[in-house]
């Protein structure tokens, strides 16, 4: 093939343009005296399926369920102080009233005595840092504590290994499809090695049983979601409307209807799962209730799902991050897209490799993906969001079918690659409302 000096100069200066946007983006934070999030020192091994999938009420993991949690263990620590103060660094400042962080906090530690502070700071160690200060009746400060909500309602101290105990030793996909082969045993069946005795499947029940509610409340309700946007509820107007399509639309429909369902529902402080996190609650749950239907699935069917899909998401937190504000939406829907695929092409018959296909797929192709909610609101593009990763879930599922489950990129290289692109995108990308489409938004809806 003939390629001539224009066309070559063209590509060659386009490949520049490209390979330069990290130092681009590294630039771009170091003018505006942001700091890269610090690679954190993780101990070998995944944590509790119950530290993946946490019930509470939305509408943000990290800016709602962290924050609440931190001030009830710091309430707790100093119960006879007069007065507090709360300091809220990056993310949790930028975006955290309309992620109702102060709600939150001031909810446990009592409006009347506690002073949130907004900073423009961000920490070195996390985006998301929260600097608890307890007071005396002379006023003096008698406690500090400054912690990070790291993504899906966990916490973390800089230089401190986190309490929670690892029960998995298998921690990375290969590991674990590797340990399914050897051993002849689905994904589903390390979770029951490792935690059935310790009441995994009763929680799972308890996990399933609140993703059913959520769907049938959002399915119920008309109103306008709270927060200024004014935006109006969809999913129960979607829902109609698929009664009226073919086979194929009415597939594409109903999994929206779902995920609609349950992230106004997120949007509206009410109760949800993290899978993995609140603003990407609704993905998983959409696939889980359309395949419980479409094939008339048992109990056991869809709990042993849901465990193939907690691991997909366990080694993407142990590996990778969950956080939206220190990797953008990839690690928040792109995560819950390839937990969804997992769970869907294991219910479809998928071998222990296929499923890895298919969670490797899905995530893949959400590399990338920025956290621009607007108005820090989890609102637009969030909920719209979900619904397009509950459908590109259910095909990366039935394409990864379709071979023997091996490829070029693994999970586990696809997760490293998500949080070193996380690291490399501006941080006006990573859950600040100051770029994107926040940056754009006019008017109303």
């Amino acid at each position: 093939m003939e390629i001539n000096r224009k066309s070559f100069i063209g590509g060659s200066l386009f490949a520049g343009v490209l390979a330069a946007c990290p130092a681009m983006a590294r630039a771009a934070n170091e003018k505006a005296g942001v700091k890269p999030p610090k690679p954190k020192a993780k101990t070998p091994g995944m944590e509790s399926l119950t530290e993946l999938f946490r019930i509470g009420h939305g509408p943000s993991s990290s800016h709602t369920m962290g924050p609440f949690a931190a001030s009830e263990k710091f309430l707790k620590k100093n119960p006879n102080a007069k007065r507090f103060e709360a300091t809220l660094y990056g993310s949790l400042s930028a975006t955290g009233r309309g992620h109702f962080t102060d709600k939150a906090i001031t909810d446990v530690l009592g409006a009347e005595r506690t002073k949130v502070i907004w900073s423009k700071e961000e920490k070195a160690f996390h985006p998301n840092g929260l600097e608890l200060k307890a007071f005396d009746a002379s006023d003096k400060c008698v406690d500090t504590w400054l912690c990070y909500s790291v993504g899906g309602g966990a916490l973390a101290e800089e230089g401190k290994v986190s309490s929670v105990p690892k029960l998995y030793q298998l921690d990375t996909m290969d590991k674990i499809v590797d340990w399914c082969e050897k051993n002849n045993k689905p994904i589903w069946a390390l979770v029951d090695e490792v935690e059935g005795k310790k009441g995994i499947w009763q929680y799972l029940d308890k996990v399933h049983k609140t993703m059913n509610d959520c769907i049938a409340s959002g399915l119920k309700k008309t109103d306008v979601l709270p927060g200024g946007l004014k935006l109006a509820r969809k999913a129960q107007n979607i829902y109609r409307q698929s009664r009226h399509f073919d086979d194929d639309a009415r597939r594409t429909a109903l999994l929206a209807a779902y995920a609609y369902a349950v992230n106004e529902e997120n949007a509206s402080l009410g109760v949800v799962v993290t899978a993995p996190t609140c603003g990407s609650c609704g993905t998983v749950p959409a696939v889980i209730r359309y395949m419980e239907q479409a094939h008339h699935l048992n109990k056991d069917e869809v709990l042993a799902a849901l465990a193939v899909a907690g691991l997909v998401g366990n080694v993407a937190k142990q590996n990778g991050s969950i956080s939206g504000a220190e990797a953008g939406c990839q690690a928040e829907v792109g995560v819950a897209a390839a937990m969804a695929a997992a769970a869907a092409s294991y219910l479809l018959g998928g071998t222990p490799r296929q499923i890895q296909y298919a969670a490797a797929m899905a995530l893949e192709h959400f590399l990338g993906l920025t956290c621009d909610p607007v108005k820090g609101l989890v609102q637009i593009p969030c909920i719209e969001r979900n619904a397009v990763a509950a459908n590109r879930a259910m095909i990366s599922a039935e394409l990864s079918l379709l071979g023997d489950g091996n490829r070029f990129f693994s999970y586990d290289k696809i997760v490293t690659v998500m949080l070193e692109t996380g690291h490399d995108l501006p941080a006006i990308y990573r859950e600040t409302s100051e770029g994107g489409l926040a940056k754009h938004f006019v008017g109303g809806c």
